[in-house]
């Protein structure tokens, strides 16, 4: 049969039946049948049973070992022996499939040894039945492949997958027992491999890796591990941090609340020498300072006032908010008024939209760094606003024809430009606190700290005696006139006087002429006793220092602001090269920069300030007038004059601090810069 199914082969038609698989079948079937064990060898392996079978047309045996072709008891396949035969086996395809021996696997190790040779027998038998069955089925395969019938083929290949099963799952058992392999892990296997779960062919074993899982893929999965974990544990800390800095505002803010709800400020209350004490009783000096001793929290970060402390001249040092202090920031500015002609007025707030990031005195001045030319310069300007209002600043500034600060501001500077800021300085302020009265003298564009003061005393309802004198040419550059009349109609302390040169009689209460000894003699009663404060150019100012003594004020009574000097640095360093080309002084001595390596000699009438710019050693200043402090250096050797030194404290002094922006000198010196 084989042999004519090899030589028959060429004239099958292509039906996908491999002809590799179709040999491997036959030869399968041929080693099955033509080689079985014989009667004797059975009975040698399996004592208990009987078979006498023999292959043959007409094996009679009545044992499993019947010859495949015979028709005996055991079964030929194509003989009609009583037992089996094709009717036989026709009639067991009707019959329920035999149960699986696998399942009994599962529980041989608790077997005893009859019923393991029961299954021994089993197994024989179904590799028997599965050998009869794949033969059957390639027999009918090589018949019915020439003639088409392909529901008669596939009823022959579901024989053959049946034969197959139950040859393989005799010999599994087989194998168990006679190779001593784990009957559970033998189940297992027939379990995965019917499921479809055993690796493809040729795949890598799986022992010795985590959850299957190859070396680079456990490396990726614990960096993937490590990456979340640290993700997690960083989100975990930034609300944490968050939750704290929350929190801190919170205290913070109900801080604030409670103190500004249970403090009494001398500032916000009325004076007490405005009212008499038989008709307000609860406002009297010694009420006042009670009540504001009392209402002082243990906790709150105030310090009480003594009784030696205690006046009815508000302070307003601290400013109204609590704001810190920055040596330079950034402000941007937010409104730009055209006040006069030539002057305009800046409004300057915080970048981002809060208070100020400075707190200042009424009466000092800001220091600017303009992008003007090849390097920044600086320039100081007054501030005109009251430190009251914490959330704004501002500088009025009058447009100088050679001023390249005042020019740069007038012509390019526009709302919503940021512009480096220093914070404010200078020691031309008052507080409210210093005397029970105030002279305040103005000329011109000077008037911007004394409209700061002024601002300042009046926001905090000031009860002294308020005297602003104003100095200008006519009403069209009268600076912050609108404000002023206002101001002097809300509040009785405050008494204005104008003197305007170029006009030709007395209007609205504007007198004609110059400021004179006179008028202050009339403006300003018993002025010999007061606080005068005096800003504008510098002549107007000597001509009013000289009225005064001329009324017998006391020189410590006269404070002023020198606003800007005589002459622009520009102006003055031009000069100084155009002497420096013909004729250097005889006497003109040599300045060492210590830390900077670096040495000049002083030209005609030069600082130490000016000297150190031409050869490009920085030193901070501000005002460059002597009053703010900025350009404090220390003296190493030498000796040195100085015009103003309002901008060193008497510890300074001590510890040998001259003012850049002052010190003059004819020898040699040497500073620490």
């Amino acid at each position: 049969m084989i042999k004519d199914l090899i030589l028959n082969f060429k004239v099958i038609p292509w039906t996908g039946v491999p002809f590799l698989a179709v040999l491997g079948l036959a030869f399968m079937v041929t080693s099955l049948t033509y080689g079985q064990v014989s009667p004797e060898e059975h009975k040698k392996h399996h004592p208990g049973q009987a078979g006498t079978g023999k292959a043959g047309p007409a094996g009679k045996g009545p044992g499993m070992g019947g010859g495949m072709m015979g028709g005996g008891k055991g079964g030929g396949m194509m003989g009609g022996g009583k037992g089996s035969g094709m009717g036989g086996m026709m009639e067991k395809m009707g019959a329920p499939k035999p149960k699986e021996l696998y399942p009994k696997l599962m529980d041989l190790p608790d077997l005893p040894m009859e019923e393991r040779a029961v299954i021994v027998q089993e197994a024989h038998q179904r590799m028997m039945e599965g050998t009869k069955l794949l033969a059957a089925g390639l027999d009918e395969l090589a018949n019915t492949t020439p003639t088409d019938d392909f529901g008669v083929m596939q009823v022959a290949t579901a024989k053959m997958r049946e034969g197959l099963t139950q040859f393989e799952s005799g010999l599994a058992a087989h194998r168990a027992i006679a190779e001593g392999k784990a009957p559970r892990n033998v189940a297992l296997q027939w379990f995965k491999r019917e499921m479809n779960l055993l690796p493809p062919a040729g795949a890598e074993p799986t022992e010795g890796r985590v959850w299957g899982m190859t070396p680079f893929h456990t490396g990726v999965m614990v960096l993937l591990s490590v990456f979340a974990a640290a993700m997690i544990a960083m989100y975990f800390f930034k609300m944490r941090r968050a939750s704290a800095l929350l929190e801190k505002l919170t205290t913070a803010e109900s801080a604030n609340e409670g103190a500004s709800t249970t403090r009494v400020s001398p500032s916000t209350s009325p004076p007490s020498d405005s009212l008499t004490e038989s008709e307000h009783p609860a406002t009297s000096k010694d009420s006042n300072k009670s009540a504001t001793v009392a209402d002082c929290c243990n906790d709150s970060e105030e310090t009480c006032p003594s009784d030696e402390e205690f006046t009815d001249r508000p302070d307003i040092s601290a400013g109204l908010l609590p704001i810190r202090k920055k040596k330079l920031c950034r402000l941007r500015v937010a409104r730009i008024n055209q006040e006069t002609p030539d002057v305009k007025i800046f409004r300057l707030v915080a970048c981002h939209g809060g208070g100020i990031p400075f707190n200042y005195l009424p009466g000092q001045f800001l220091t600017l760094t303009l992008p003007v030319g090849e390097k920044p310069i600086r320039r100081s300007y007054s501030i005109s606003s009251s430190p009251t209002q914490g959330y704004y600043c501002e500088i009025t500034v009058k447009r100088e024809e050679h001023g390249a600060g005042s020019r740069y501001l007038h012509d390019e500077l526009k709302v919503g430009d940021t512009i480096e800021v220093q914070a404010p300085s200078g020691k031309f302020f008052f507080t409210g606190k210093e005397t029970d009265s105030i002279v305040l003298i103005a000329g011109g564009v000077g008037i911007t700290p004394m409209m700061s003061v002024t601002r300042a005393l009046t926001d905090m309802v000031w009860g002294g005696d308020i005297y602003f004198i104003v100095a200008c040419h006519d009403p069209e550059h009268l600076i912050f006139e609108s404000e002023l009349n206002r101001l002097q109609e809300q509040h009785e302390n405050l008494h204005v006087f104008v003197a305007m040169s170029r006009i030709e009689e007395d209007i609205d209460g504007y007198r004609k002429g110059r400021l004179s000894r006179d008028l202050l003699a009339e403006w300003v009663p018993e002025i010999a006793s007061r606080r005068i404060h005096i800003c504008g150019p510098a002549a107007m100012m000597d001509a009013v220092k000289k009225m005064l003594v001329e009324l017998k004020v006391p020189a410590e009574s006269i404070h002023t602001e020198n606003f800007g000097g005589e002459q622009k640095p520009q102006v003055r360093a031009k000069e100084r090269a155009k002497t420096a080309e013909t004729d250097i002084a005889e006497t003109g001595g040599t300045v060492t920069f210590s830390k900077s390596g670096k040495s000049t000699q002083f030209h005609a009438d030069e600082t130490v300030l000016e000297a150190s710019e031409r050869v490009d050693v920085d030193i901070e200043y501000s005002c460059r007038v002597g009053s703010c402090g900025v350009c404090v250096v220390k003296l190493l050797s030498g000796r040195v004059s100085m015009e103003v030194e309002d901008g060193l404290e008497p510890e300074d002094k001590e510890a040998g601090m001259i003012l850049a922006c002052q010190a003059k000198s004819t020898g040699n010196v040497s500073v620490e810069v």
